[in-house]
């Protein structure tokens, strides 16, 4: 067999294999100039549960998710992305992920870790988003009143706004989507699944992942040229009948709907896009991604007019997603940017 996936237009890519040193993504930090508003939308609208503060921070967790919390909620002058939590899948792991990291001349260094969180390894990936590598943990302990009947789920339903599961993926804006993609894979043990190439050969996006599930973080080109900012956040919700009861709520709670619910071409997601208060781009996605079973998997490669196409069912990419990202910054799109 071939030891690269040859798409049409371009340079051959690398056929990776998983190295499962990370277990997965476990927790991502936000920031918002507008902290209790964007409190209440986590709370009320999503469903989150509020798990401990300190100083301009709050943890938030979804009712599945069985470390300590999924979200950091911090108060900031401005919007956009802080650390994002990826759980080794053994210490031995984590030491050879930040041998990796070091090898490249992207560390930072060792940490106290947060609330739940044993010694962490903060990173830098090329773009400047933080990462930051772990895995000792605390396994949420319920209290009686969030005790589920069930013994192995981590949290009881809450029944509250949309109640989302579980944190699914982040997607990033990167000045150079595939430089990033590529630390992805090379520091971290990650693979990418699939990704978009425009007719001048430049991948515009790329979409990795570290175990079956086909996608943790994703990559796609800032039309600002900035970098270390962020695209959106997602939650995976239980069914997808949660994603069109969530396009009802938010329309209820004055929440800025920016397009779906539909259904995506790339991995297939089914989708609805909301701002939150502070103006971070959140999605709501299900399943919670494709599996992937092959060891052996191959990129899949998205042309420009395959792109044109728009989603999976015709919908048009609608202009904003080009042109919002946070930290907001002042700059106009250019053409490619637009594909």
């Amino acid at each position: 067999m071939s030891e690269t996936a040859q798409p049409e237009t371009s340079r051959p890519f690398p056929v990776r294999r998983l190295l499962h040193d990370i277990a997965h993504l476990a927790h991502v930090e936000l920031f918002t100039p507008e902290p209790e508003a964007s409190l209440d939308f986590f709370v009320d609208v999503l469903g989150l549960t509020e798990n401990g503060r300190d100083g301009d921070s709050v943890y938030l967790r979804t009712w599945d998710d069985y470390e300590h919390h999924s979200l950091k909620l911090t108060a900031s002058s401005t919007s956009g992305i802080g650390r994002t939590g990826l759980r080794a899948s053994s210490q031995e792991a984590l030491e050879r992920r930040v041998a990796a990291v070091e090898e490249m001349g992207l560390g930072v260094g060792w940490k106290d870790g947060d609330p739940g969180i044993g010694p962490t390894y903060l990173c830098r990936d090329p773009d400047g988003h933080e990462i930051e590598l772990y895995w000792e943990t605390e396994r949420f302990r319920p209290t009686p009143e969030l005790r589920p009947a069930l013994k192995n789920q981590a949290q009881a339903y809450p029944g509250r706004g949309v109640s989302v599961r579980h944190l699914n993926h982040v997607n990033y804006l990167a000045e150079d989507a595939a430089r990033n993609g590529d630390f992805i894979c090379d520091a971290l043990g990650a693979r990418v699944t699939e990704q978009i190439q425009l007719d001048t050969g430049v991948i515009s996006g790329q979409w990795t992942h570290f175990n079956q599930k086909s996608y943790d973080l994703v990559y796609t080109n800032d039309w600002t040229g900035s970098r270390g900012r962020l695209h959106h956040i997602a939650f995976s919700t239980d069914t997808r009948e949660d994603i069109l009861r969530a396009a009802d709520i938010a329309l209820d709670s004055g929440v800025f709907i920016e397009t779906g619910p539909h259904k995506h071409a790339i991995q297939q997601t089914f989708f609805l896009y909301l701002y939150e208060p502070g103006g971070n781009r959140i999605e709501l996605c299900n399943p919670t991604g494709r599996l992937i079973y092959a060891p052996d998997w191959e990129p899949i490669t998205w042309t420009e007019a395959e792109r044109a196409k728009g989603q999976a069912w015709g919908l048009k990419t609608i202009a904003s997603f080009h042109t919002h990202g946070t930290p907001p910054v002042d700059a106009a799109p250019s053409d490619a940017a637009q594909s």
